[in-house]
């Protein structure tokens, strides 16, 4: 019983295994490349209705905030090595 009970579970997976390998939903140009747009999707998104046009201001707050944590973890490693104390709160420093 057990061993009929094994071969049916194991029939059962090379099957769904075989189906699942057999269509991905893409049609690929070439492998790796199976992007499709939608029907009405522009050749080109600049200047389009699905141009983000984001904002430089707003694409740099990233960069600016990782600029002012260096510098702040720059003191608080200063004041380590001239201390041996940490302080977190840069403010409480000098």
């Amino acid at each position: 019983m057990k061993k009929i009970l094994l071969t049916n579970v194991g029939l059962l997976l090379a099957v769904l295994s075989c189906t699942a390998m057999a269509y991905d939903g893409q049609n690929c140009s070439e492998p790796g490349v199976c992007w499709e747009p939608k029907p009405g999707y522009p050749e080109k998104v600049a200047g389009s209705k699905y141009d983000p046009k984001h904002d430089v201001n707003e694409l740099n707050k990233q960069a600016q905030s990782i600029a002012e944590m260096e510098a702040r973890n720059q003191k608080r490693q200063e004041h380590l090595a001239k201390t041996g104390k940490f302080v977190y709160d840069v403010d409480d420093i000098e």
